[in-house]
């Protein structure tokens, strides 16, 4: 059993498929297909995390459905299910300047160019044409705003971005 410092979440285990131990996959990772680009899988048994090895996968429809080795009855294979599916952070490839992993602009607090306090990050969403920062206001924020939905357009309203700081300037009007 290795240890996972930094688990990374890439995906999450289905309901499974067949009599033979089959698991259906959901992947978070852009191309659905990418999440086997990156191995070892660890999962989550007990509190702690465990890895697990592949024996196989394929498409079956619009599902795809992996083979775990050990894994050979729907019976162990079904107490897998809803389990998460993560790898360690290092096996992310490295990034172009400018590009963030979102995992990473999670927590961020999020201030307008004139210094005012939107509240932090806690969700990213993709609609297509751009990412969108899901953020929580403050608990007194003066527009009595709970959410707020933030285009990630870089240079038109995301301004800057200090990780280190954990802190995202936006050009935003807090009332909107």
């Amino acid at each position: 059993m290795s240890k996972l410092l930094n688990p990374i979440v890439l995906g999450k285990l289905g309901s499974t498929y067949g009599i033979r131990g089959w698991l259906r996959v959901f992947s978070s990772t852009e191309q659905s297909e990418s999440i086997f680009d990156y191995q070892p899988w660890y999962i989550q048994r007990a509190g702690e995390w465990r890895v697990i090895e592949l024996e196989g996968w394929k498409r079956h429809n619009q599902d795809l459905i992996i083979k775990l080795k050990g894994v050979d009855d729907r019976e162990v294979a079904n107490s897998l299910t809803n389990c998460e599916i993560a790898v360690e952070a290092g096996q992310l490839p490295p990034l172009e300047e400018g590009d963030y992993y979102w995992k990473d602009l999670m927590g961020c607090q999020v201030v307008t160019t004139s210094g005012y306090e939107l509240g932090k990050v806690i969700d990213m969403m993709e609609t297509g044409s751009n990412d969108v920062l899901v953020v929580r206001a403050n608990l007194k924020d003066a527009f009595g705003a709970k959410e707020r939905l933030i285009p990630f357009l870089d240079g038109q309203v995301i301004k800057k971005i200090d990780l280190t700081a954990q802190l995202i300037t936006v050009d935003w009007d807090p009332g909107f």
